[in-house]
Formats: structure tokens, C-alpha cells, sequence
């Protein structure tokens, strides 16, 4: 998984390709407990890039796409937003796959 660099990545990224943002943080259990089964989710979704954008480096894009719980996924695909998967809880591997499905 790629690594949010600076705001205006993601921006070229959103509106171009089809992209899933994982809001994170270092200090989040939840987002911890989720690390292991992520590159099996990557493997099974090659048509996706998968981006990790951490929370307290880039709180501006936390607030600009209402995301203030996390883990949370947001979906794009050439700039229109295909879904996302925002909320506070604690995610399973059904979960998470069960929203790129719904895609």
C-alpha cells in the first residue's frame, strides 16, 4: 500500500484511476488490528490502488471528505466517488471486502 505523500497527491489521484483511501493513524487499535489482512485484500482487488492516508498528517483531507473516525475506505474512480466505508468501528475482512464488492 502506497503512503499519502501530500494533499495534492491526493487529489491527482482520486481523479485519476480508481483509487481506495485508507484513513489511519499509528495510535489507532482499531486500524492496528486491520494491518495483517490488508495485503490480502490488495491481492484480491488488482484493480484498485490501495492508498493509506494518515490522519494526523493530513487532517484537512480527514475534514474536506468527512471522515472523523477511523479506520475508514473511500472509493474513487476517475474523480467520482464510488463508496465509502467511514466509520469509527473496528472492521473485519468480510466487512472491508463486502464494501469493495458493493463497489
Amino acid at each position: 500500500m502506497k503512503n499519502l505523500e501530500t494533499i495534492e497527491q491526493y487529489d491527482v489521484l482520486k481523479n485519476d484511476g480508481k483509487h481506495i483511501f485508507l484513513f489511519s493513524a499509528e495510535w489507532c487499535g482499531d486500524c492496528r488490528f486491520i494491518d495483517p489482512i490488508l495485503p490480502e485484500i490488495e491481492a484480491k482487488y488488482p484493480e484498485y490502488t490501495f492508498v493509506h492516508v494518515d490522519r494526523d498528517k493530513f487532517i484537512d483531507v480527514c475534514a474536506a471528505n468527512d471522515v472523523f473516525g477511523i479506520p475508514s475506505f473511500i472509493a474513487y474512480d476517475n474523480g467520482k466517488e464510488l463508496g465509502r466505508f467511514v466509520s469509527k468501528d473496528r472492521k473485519t475482512q468480510e466487512q472491508i471486502e463486502d464494501f469493495i464488492e458493493s463497489l
